[in-house]
């Protein structure tokens, strides 16, 4: 298959494009970081909830 012709998706911490993988082919629709390295920055659910207000532990 031509590499033109893949799928591809934007990384949802370094905003790059990056192509589908052969190893992603079973999780493609749960695949949300171009890399390991974005992986491992991103920013954790917790930390987020809490930063937005969301969290168990915000009182209002």
């Amino acid at each position: 298959m031509k590499k033109s012709l893949l799928p591809s998706k934007v990384c949802v911490v370094c905003d790059r494009p990056f192509n589908w993988r052969k190893r992603w082919a079973r999780c493609w629709d749960q695949v949300r970081y171009c890399s390991e390295r974005c992986r491992r920055s991103a920013p954790r659910r917790e930390a987020r909830e809490q930063w937005h207000g969301q969290g168990p532990y915000r009182h209002q």
